[in-house]
C-alpha cells in the first residue's frame, strides 16, 4: 500500500477514536477538525468518499467548506462545493449535487484558478451526461474543460478530461468520437495516478474494438485491464473487463473460454452488487442527517456573505467619499468649461443639422427625379414600340402579305431588340445591382445571327460594307440560354463595327471551344477592317459614355454599347477581349456556355394554349392610346374575343357597372382617372372579375401599387403575343374554376 495512503488511514483512526470520546457533542459541531488544515480535511474526506461512507465524507466536506467561507478563500470554497457535489451524488440527491457543482464552477472563476475551472467544467459535463442525458450540453462542457487544460499544458488534466469525454461518448453511442478521445487520453494519461484511469482506458478501448468487430485487439486490451485491475484489487474494472472479454470470445465462437470469463464476470458482479446494496442501505440512513448538515452550510454561506458585505461596505465607504469629492471638483471644472463650449457646440450642431437636412432633402429629390425619369422614359419609349411590335406581329400572320414576310420579320426583330436595348440602357443601374433576371430560352443559332445581320442591312449599304456570318459545322444548331443577352452583346459589337467601317469587311464568326452532348462553350468573334483603336484608347472604351477620338470622323452615339457588353458578359462569368491597332481594324471576342438541345422547341401555343377558351369571351380594353387600342383589339378579335374599348378609368368603372365582362385589361397611365384608381373603385362593388394591368411602366417600381390596388396580374408592353394570351387564359381559367381570389391587400 502507498505510504501516503497508510498515513492517512492511521490519521483517520485517531479521528474516529476522538469522535467516540466526544459523542455527547452535537453532530453538526466538530471542533476537533478546527485544528487541521484545509488540505488535511480534503484528503480525509476523499478517503471516506472512496470507501463509500458518504455520510462521514459529507460531515468533513461541510466543515471544509465552512473553513473556506470563514477565510473567504474562493479556491477552498470551490473545492468544498465540488466535494459536496460528489457526496450528494453518492446519496442520490441529484438536485443538490447539480447545485453544488454549479457553485463550484462559480467560485473557481472567482478564484481565477484555471485548473479549478477546468475541473468544474468536467464535473458539470458528467452531471449533464449521467443525470439528464443532455449529451449535447455535456460535450460542450467537455470541450471547454479540454481546451482549458491544454492551455495550462496539464497533461494529467488533459488525460482526465479526455477520459470523461470517452465515458459520455460511449454512453451516447458515438463510437467514433469515443475512439478519438481514447487515443488522446492514452497519450496524455499519467500512469502513476491513484484513480487508475489507465485501466479504465484499456477497458473502454476494448469495448470500442468489440463494437467494431476487432476481436483480437479487444481481447488484448481486456486481458491487459484484468491483469492491472487484479494488482490493484479493483472489482468494478474487473467486472467490466470480464464482461467485455466474454462477449468478444463468444463472438469468436470460443464458447468454453467465453463461459469461463462469464463466470468471472458473475463473481465480480455479485460482489459489486453486495457492495452497492450495503452502500444503499447506509445511504438511506445517511439521508436523514443531510438536512441538518445542509443547515450548517446555508448558515455559513449567509454569514460569509454578511461578513463580505460589511468588509466591502467599510472599504468602499472611504473610497466612495474620496471619489465623490474628486468627482464633484472635477464636475465643477468640467461644468465651467462645458458651459463655455456648449453654446459653440449648439451653434455648430444646428448648422450641421441644417446641412444634413438640406443634403437629405436634395438626395430624396434626386432619387424621386431619377425614379420619375426612368418611369416616364420607359413609358414613352415602350408605348410606340408596342404599336410597332404588335402591328408587325399581326401583319406577319396575314396570308396576303406573304411576299413581305422577310421584311416584316426584320421589322419585328429590330423592334424587339431595340426594346431590349432600351430596357438595358434604362436599367443599367439594375445590372450593377445584379437585379436583372436571365431569360433562358431555346434558340436556333443560325436564325439568330441571320436576323442580327439583316437588321444592319441599311447601315451596311449606307457605309458600303460587306457583312458575312461564319458558323462552324461543329456548333450545335439549337441551344438553350439567354438569347436576348447574346443578341444585345452582338448587336452592340456589330453596330460599332458597321459605324466605324467604310468600304470594308465585317465578319461574325462562331467556333466551338468545347462541345459535348449536353453543353457547348462557343467563341463569338466580330471582326472589322475599320479605323481601329489605339492602344491607349483600348483601356477606356469600356467606360460609360466613352468615344473613340478620330480627327477624320465625327461619330454619334451614347457611348454605352461596350459598357453594356462588358456588364452583360460579367453576369455570365465571361469577359470581352479586344485586339486592334490604329487604322488596322478591330476584333472583339468572348466565350459563352450554352446547353445543347436535340431538337427545336415546339411553339408555345401548340402545347400551352387552348385558344378555344377565348371564343365569345367579353373583355374590356381600358387604353387611351388609339394605336394601342387597335393592336390589342386586333390580337383579341383574331381569337374571337368580344372586345369593348374604354378610353380612361372613369369610363371603365361605368362599363363594368353596366355590363358583364369576363376580364378587364387596364392601362396604368391615363387621363381623367388612371388605372390604379379605377381598379380600386371597381373592387368596391365587384371583387371577382379578373383585372390585368396592361402597362408600359417599370414593373419593379410599380408592382406593389398595382397589386395593392386590386389587380390580379401584370402584362408589360410591348409583350410577346403568346405570353399575352397565356396570362389572359390563366386568369380566365382560374375565374371560371371558382378559385378566383383577387390579389389586392
Amino acid at each position: 500500500m502507498n505510504k501516503k495512503i497508510l498515513l492517512l488511514c492511521c490519521f483517520w483512526h485517531v479521528i474516529q477514536f476522538t469522535a467516540a470520546q466526544t459523542e455527547n457533542q452535537p453532530q453538526d459541531s466538530l471542533p476537533f477538525y478546527e485544528h487541521y488544515s484545509f488540505k488535511e480535511l480534503d484528503k480525509a474526506a476523499d478517503i471516506y468518499y472512496n470507501k463509500g461512507d458518504y455520510e462521514e465524507s459529507l460531515k468533513l466536506n461541510i466543515e471544509l467548506l465552512k473553513k473556506g467561507l470563514k477565510n473567504q478563500n474562493n479556491y477552498h470554497i470551490h473545492q468544498g462545493y465540488r466535494n459536496l457535489g460528489y457526496d450528494y451524488l453518492g446519496l442520490n440527491d441529484t438536485l443538490q449535487a447539480k447545485e453544488s457543482f454549479e457553485k463550484s464552477e462559480r467560485y473557481a472563476k472567482l478564484a481565477k484558478n484555471d485548473t479549478a475551472t477546468a475541473l468544474s467544467y468536467m464535473d458539470l459535463a458528467n452531471v449533464y451526461a449521467e443525470l439528464e442525458q443532455n449529451y449535447e450540453k455535456a460535450f460542450q462542457y467537455h470541450d471547454k474543460s479540454i481546451a482549458l487544460f491544454e492551455k495550462l499544458k496539464d497533461s494529467a488534466g488533459i488525460a482526465d478530461a479526455h477520459y470523461n469525454t470517452v465515458l459520455t461518448a460511449m454512453d451516447a453511442n458515438e463510437l467514433n468520437k469515443a475512439y478519438v478521445h481514447l487515443l488522446k487520453a492514452r497519450k496524455f494519461n499519467d500512469f502513476n495516478k491513484e484513480h487508475f484511469n489507465y485501466i479504465g482506458i484499456d477497458v473502454l478501448t476494448g469495448e470500442y474494438h468489440l463494437e467494431k468487430g476487432n476481436y483480437e485487439l479487444a481481447d488484448s486490451y481486456f486481458n491487459k485491464a484484468i491483469e492491472e485491475a487484479k494488482k490493484k484489487n479493483l472489482s468494478l474494472e474487473l467486472e467490466s473487463a470480464y464482461l467485455g472479454l466474454s462477449k468478444s470470445l463468444f463472438a469468436q465462437e470460443k464458447y468454453k473460454e467465453a463461459y469461463k470469463m462469464r463466470a468471472e464476470f458473475d463473481k465480480y458482479l455479485e460482489q459489486n452488487m453486495r457492495n452497492v446494496n450495503n452502500a444503499q442501505t447506509e445511504t438511506v440512513s445517511a439521508k436523514f442527517q443531510v438536512s441538518e448538515y445542509r443547515k450548517d452550510i446555508e448558515a455559513a454561506e449567509l454569514k460569509n456573505q454578511l461578513q463580505a458585505e460589511i468588509v466591502k461596505n467599510k472599504s468602499n465607504l472611504n473610497t466612495i467619499l474620496y471619489v465623490i469629492s474628486g468627482i464633484l471638483l472635477l464636475l465643477f471644472i468640467i461644468f465651467l468649461l462645458a458651459f463655455r463650449r456648449r453654446k459653440q457646440l449648439v451653434r455648430k450642431l444646428r448648422r450641421r443639422n441644417r446641412e444634413f437636412l438640406e443634403a437629405k432633402q436634395h438626395a430624396e429629390k434626386m432619387s424621386r427625379s431619377k425614379t420619375e425619369f426612368f418611369s416616364t422614359v420607359s413609358h414613352e419609349l415602350r408605348t410606340p414600340l408596342y404599336g410597332v411590335i404588335g402591328l408587325s406581329s399581326i401583319l406577319l400572320e396575314d396570308p396576303s402579305l406573304k411576299n413581305h414576310e422577310e421584311d416584316l420579320k426584320s421589322l419585328k426583330f429590330s423592334a424587339d431588340y431595340l426594346l431590349a436595348l432600351i430596357n438595358n440602357v434604362l436599367q443599367i443601374n439594375k445590372i450593377d445591382a445584379n437585379k436583372m433576371e436571365a431569360h433562358i430560352t431555346n434558340f436556333n443559332i443560325d436564325n439568330l445571327l441571320d436576323k442580327i445581320a439583316s437588321s444592319f442591312e441599311y447601315m451596311r449599304l449606307q457605309n458600303k460594307n460587306k457583312l458575312s456570318v461564319h458558323i462552324s459545322d461543329k456548333v450545335p444548331k439549337v441551344l438553350r440560354g439567354n438569347a436576348i443577352a447574346l443578341s444585345q452583346i452582338l448587336m452592340n459589337l456589330v453596330g460599332n463595327a458597321c459605324k466605324f467601317t467604310e468600304n470594308g469587311q465585317i465578319t461574325i464568326s462562331v467556333n466551338p471551344v468545347k462541345v459535348s452532348a449536353t453543353n457547348a462553350v462557343l467563341c463569338f468573334k466580330v471582326t472589322d477592317t475599320g479605323i481601329g483603336i489605339s492602344e491607349k484608347d483600348q483601356e477606356r472604351i469600356f467606360n460609360a459614355f466613352s468615344q473613340v477620338d478620330n480627327e477624320n470622323y465625327s461619330y454619334q452615339g451614347t457611348g454605352l454599347g461596350l459598357t453594356i457588353v462588358k456588364k452583360l458578359l460579367k453576369r455570365s462569368n465571361s469577359e470581352i477581349n479586344v485586339e486592334s491597332k490604329k487604322k488596322g481594324g478591330s476584333s472583339f471576342w468572348f466565350d459563352l456556355s450554352f446547353e445543347v438541345v436535340d431538337k427545336a422547341e415546339n411553339k408555345p401555343e401548340d402545347n400551352l394554349l387552348n385558344k378555344k377558351l377565348l371564343v365569345d369571351k367579353r373583355i374590356l380594353i381600358v387604353e387611351d392610346n388609339r394605336i394601342n387600342q387597335a393592336v390589342t383589339k386586333k390580337i383579341l378579335t383574331k381569337n374571337q374575343v368580344l372586345c369593348t374599348i374604354a378610353e380612361n378609368g372613369k369610363e371603365a368603372v361605368e362599363q363594368v357597372k353596366q355590363n358583364n365582362f369576363d376580364l378587364v385589361l387596364m392601362d396604368i397611365n391615363m387621363p381623367v382617372m388612371d388605372g390604379l384608381e379605377a381598379t380600386k373603385k371597381i373592387r368596391s362593388f365587384n371583387t371577382t372579375i379578373p383585372i390585368i394591368a396592361l402597362t408600359a411602366v417599370e414593373v419593379e417600381d410599380m408592382r406593389f401599387e398595382i397589386y395593392n390596388s386590386g389587380m390580379n396580374d401584370i402584362i408589360v408592353k410591348p409583350y410577346d403575343m403568346n405570353k399575352f394570351l397565356q396570362v389572359i387564359l390563366r386568369n380566365l381559367t382560374v375565374f371560371y374554376s371558382g378559385k378566383m381570389a383577387p390579389q389586392f391587400f
